[in-house]
């Protein structure tokens, strides 16, 4: 056959035939040269006759398939032109392949034909548009590798791949929402690099006209150099795809394969995710959206959550019979080793080839050949040899010698963190903890200088990626900081990996605050990537910015962030929150290039606000120093010292208003004054003292009687003349029910409690109150609720107009206005607490009983229960069923016969005198008239009320001190009090002030 003949053609799979089969018409058209065979072969059908004598057979010919496969292959001749080529099993064996049925294609091979078999064939119209492309550039590569100078070419690398076994796949959650499409706006310079990208890409065959319903956002963002990169925003895709768990490999897999390696060559592959196609039928998940129209990829794009995955799954299926011998990979590096030099070429060229027939490209530029020592993914790889490399510690390893007693005292600080990882921490540091004392001069020594550097040496563990890693990053005006730590799995705590800092540019420095964190994080997940990307646990970054927290999660970013989220997406892990005062070792990193004057003023570690001491010392000098001039009796008590009068008022200060005592009354200051000071009648200038602290005054809850009497509400003449009405809310919900409404009849305590399901409008609480109260005990006179928007609406005051009942509305803030009410829902809480204890959802069930319970037990203020006021037999509600039916056959008696009340006596009789007994008894004696007099000071107290838009709570002042006139006195002093909102007397007290002239406080409640 010509060299350069070729068909293309579908093969017949059979896995009954004993060989491979051409057919003789195919073997002329093609060329192909034949040989005898040694003896004939009769070929059989599956019945047993006679098909063909075999005779003859092509010698090997070259075999492309599935667009990778290549090998040479004999076939036996035959006539079979309706099946002109069959592979059969000896070759299915051989090669043991697996097939996807529905498209007819090879999806894999046997992993030990990867050496031999495996190749990828550039289809023609590939090989047409890259054939004239210029040679590649190969000044950076060894002579000896330049007959496989192909692998280097850059136009070759940007071609379109054909379709391999391991193509992206894009697999979706089943039943998952498609993200929403979005169009970003771009700049005039966008669009002219938009254009020639869409271009470029299209000539490739990277991408293609789309009509799919996903389209992420594209847009530019700015490199260093001042080009425009492209970027996708796949995150809302990322979401609902299913994560391909293909582990990365991890480097200390590879200490044992690199022992005794002295030669080493480094790799790093071109446009590398661009290599691999998207699986056919996948392309549309990849659809985005430009000003210019809507395209897909047909190649894997970066920002895909599998791409590194899929990566690292296709570079092994291509090198694995080298991996582990003399190869080592991590998604685009490749790491050659060989123990002598001569070897070394011979795998260089294995690789570089296999490379080549994968159509996996080299930049020539980034590689680093026949190197003795190299850097590969954090370590420093030589001959016998493999360390940490020190660049992972330049941030503490570049610490500069601190110059000022400042600057040590921040190194030291850092170093407080790890003491307890480094042995001997105290003996190492003490040549530099005594230069921080300032009662000596600073002085760097030889012994601080051999300090600095032996601790700066001990600072760093082995970092195990089969453990979580938690990152600390902090971001300053100058710099960045971080830290990669790890815990350990013998102490718990937190050991340190790694250390990164840098100083900011002139550009970054005007970032925001919360840009330059998220920068802090970008550039240490760079940093640690090859670490962190291979991690088996998720990781954990650590920031003082609770607004990076949701990043991940955020709609809208701008270019920037939006381009350091793509890179986010590779990795495992969540932000989280951490506070400033608990980031302090990020932070030491971050301000190393803070600029530090030499003469900076030391700062005490303790503010002076937290020193107990200094303020009882400082009293005691005052004391002192008054003594020199006005020296006291020498007949005091032993022990402590006399205060003349001209301190005394800073000494009751100290004790009563200082921050050790706190307000005290006037027992415990006296005993604080009692350890140190005294003079005479101590006790009443304590006492007076105190009674004129205008803090106590205004802030502590009075002991004494409230001020103003009772006004209580006129007692009905019948039952059910004059109503209470309040509702019970924040239940849990019992059959639907959450609320409870409680009407109480005010003559004879008689209640009812209505469930309901939510709070009622106006119009359905006059309706209800017409089912259960009107309906059966007619209409009210009057009817007293609080200032709820039932009872204030235009609906309810055309109701009471309506029946003919007064409106009487609870003062704001007095519950006691509606004490009936009230006092029946305590009462009726606390029996059904009792009752549903072990199940709170069941009350709608048990509130019929607290309602029986409460009116047919007696109440205290009337002596009988409800039933008996309402004038019906006490003993009917008791008695079962059967039981003295006599009693039940009674009639009732207009004239109560129950406790205390004789005959002729009327219930309303009865009870008007006991209430009047109640009230005397129980309310007057606790209370004292309001005295206001012209030229008080007056204060206001405030129980629920709000003072502007304060609302009141338990650390606002509870006592509202203002200079108010008077609204009356007497005929030489008529002055208006001033103030709007109505208050109740109570609200009154009143206080001595500081001049000893009385204060009225309003408390208004």
């Amino acid at each position: 056959m010509n060299k350069d003949q070729s068909l293309e053609m579908n093969a017949f799979i059979d896995s009954g035939a004993d060989g491979s089969f051409i057919d003789a018409d195919l073997v002329k058209q093609l060329g192909l040269s034949k040989e005898q065979l040694p003896e004939a072969i009769e070929a059989t059908t599956l019945n047993g006759s006679s098909l063909a004598r075999i005779t003859m057979r092509t010698e090997p010919v070259k075999m492309l398939l599935s667009g990778n496969h290549s090998e040479f292959i004999s076939f036996f001749i035959l006539s079979s032109p309706h099946v002109p080529l069959v592979l059969g099993y000896p070759w299915l064996k051989e090669h043991n392949p697996s097939f996807d049925w529905v498209t007819g294609k090879v999806t894999s091979w046997s992993i030990d034909r990867h050496a031999n078999c495996l190749r990828t064939a550039c289809s023609p119209a590939v090989s047409s548009q890259v054939s004239d492309s210029a040679p590649p550039d190969l000044s950076l590569v060894p002579e000896t590798y330049h007959e496989l100078g192909e692998v280097f070419s850059k136009q070759k690398a940007q071609s379109l791949p054909p379709h391999q076994p391991y193509d992206c796949a894009i697999n979706l959650f089943p039943g998952a929402a498609f993200p929403k499409g979005r169009l970003y706006s771009i700049s005039r310079p966008e669009r002219e690099a938009l254009e020639t990208y869409i271009k470029e890409s299209l000539a490739a065959s990277l991408i293609r006209p789309s009509s799919s319903p996903l389209g992420a956002g594209f847009f530019f963002v700015s490199k260093k150099d001042g080009s425009l990169r492209p970027c996708i925003d796949y995150r809302g895709l990322n979401d609902i795809t299913v994560k391909n768990k293909y582990p990365l490999p991890l480097m200390s897999s590879a200490f044992d394969s690199l022992q005794g390696a002295t030669v080493f060559t480094k790799l790093d592959l071109r446009n590398a995710y661009h290599l691999v196609r998207i699986k056919e039928g996948d392309e549309w998940l990849t659809g985005f959206n430009t000003p210019m129209g809507h395209f897909e990829y047909q190649v894997m794009p970066f920002g895909l959550t599998n791409a590194p995955a899929m990566f690292q799954s296709m570079v092994n299926d291509v090198l694995r019979d080298m991996i582990g011998i003399f190869v080592f990979v991590y998604l685009d590096d490749i790491l050659i080793f060989s123990k002598e030099l001569s070897s070394h070429v011979q795998h260089v060229k294995q690789v570089l080839q296999r490379l080549l027939e994968n159509r996996l490209f080299v930049k020539a530029e980034k590689c680093d050949f026949h190197a003795h020592t190299t850097s590969f993914l954090g370590y420093i790889i030589s001959r016998g040899e493999i360390k940490r490399d020190q660049e992972k510690v330049r941030a503490v390893r570049d610490w500069v010698q601190p110059g000022t007693r400042l600057q040590l005292q921040r190194f030291l600080g850092f170093a407080h963190f790890y003491q307890r990882f480094i042995r001997d921490y105290s003996r190492v540091a003490a040549p530099l903890t005594v230069l921080t004392s300032c009662t000596r001069k600073f002085c760097w020594s030889p012994e601080a200088d051999r300090a600095f550097l032996d601790l700066k040496s001990r600072f760093l563990s082995q970092p195990d990626t089969s453990r979580q890693f938690v990152v600390e990053v902090d971001a300053s005006d100058v710099g960045v900081g971080a830290i990669l730590s790890q815990r350990s799995s013998t102490d718990g705590k937190l050991h340190p990996c790694a250390f990164y800092s840098c100083r900011l540019s002139p550009a970054e420095r005007n970032y925001d605050v919360g840009n330059r964190e998220l920068l802090a994080v970008k550039l240490a997940l760079e940093e640690w990537r090859h670490w962190l990307e291979g991690a088996e646990q998720p990781f954990v970054v650590w920031t003082d910015h609770k607004n990076l927290a949701y990043v991940q999660s955020a709609k809208r970013l701008n270019s920037r962030q939006a381009r350091w989220a793509l890179f986010f997406g590779r990795l495992n892990f969540s932000l989280t929150f951490r506070p400033g005062s608990k980031n302090g070792k990020a932070d030491a990193l971050s301000r190393m290039f803070s600029k530090m004057e030499s003469g900076a003023k030391t700062e005490t570690i303790l503010p002076q606000n937290v020193v107990v001491g200094a303020v009882t010392w400082r009293i005691e000098e005052e004391v002192m120093a008054a003594l020199r001039t006005q020296p006291g009796p020498d007949n005091g008590p032993p022990g402590r010292l006399f205060v003349p009068e001209s301190v005394r008022s800073a000494v009751l200060q100290w004790s009563h208003a200082g921050k050790i005592a706190c307000h005290p009354g006037v027992a415990r200051t006296m005993a604080l004054l009692r350890r140190r000071f005294w003079w005479p009648a101590m006790g009443e200038d304590t006492r007076r003292f105190i009674a004129a602290c205008p803090v106590c005054a205004q802030n502590k809850s009075t002991n004494r009687a409230s001020s103003g009497l009772l006004h209580p509400l006129p007692i009905p003449r019948r039952p059910w003349s004059h109503l209470a009405l309040d509702f019970v809310t924040g239940l849990p919900s019992s059959v639907g029910n959450t609320v409870i409404l409680t009407i109480v009849d005010r003559f004879s305590k008689f209640a009812h409690f209505v469930p309901l399901s939510k709070l009622p409008s106006a119009t359905e609480t006059s309706e209800i109150l017409v089912r259960e109260v009107f309906r059966v005990h007619g209409l009210p006179c009057d009817i007293v609720f609080d200032r709820g928007p039932q009872f204030t609406s235009a609906v309810w005051k055309s109701l009471c107009l309506a029946i003919g009942a007064t409106v009487s509305l609870t003062s704001g803030f007095h519950p006691q206005s509606n004490g009936q009410a009230e006092r029946a829902n305590q009462k009726m809480e606390s029996r059904l607490c009792c009752l549903v204890s072990s199940d709170p959802t069941s009350w709608s069930s048990q509130l019929p009983w607290v309602e029986y319970a409460h009116n047919t037990l007696p109440s205290s203020a009337t002596g009988m229960s409800p039933f008996q006021c309402l004038e019906r037999d006490p003993f009917q509600y008791l008695l079962r069923r059967g039981i003295f039916r006599s009693l039940l056959s009674r009639p009732t008696f207009v004239v109560a016969t129950g406790p205390g009340i004789g005959p002729g006596r009327s219930s309303l009789e009865f009870l008007t005198g006991i209430r009047s007994r109640r009230i005397v008894a129980v309310f007057l004696l606790p209370l004292i008239p309001s005295e206001i007099r012209c030229g008080w000071l007056h204060g206001i107290f405030l129980y629920g009320l709000s003072r502007g838009n304060c609302h009141q709570s338990s650390l606002v002042r509870s006592w509202w001190r203002e200079s108010l006139t008077l609204l009356w006195s007497d005929s030489n002093c008529r002055q208006r009090f001033e103030y709007t909102p109505p208050f109740m007397s109570p609200a009154l007290s009143r206080f001595t002030s500081v001049l000893g002239y009385p204060l009225v406080l309003l408390l208004l409640g």
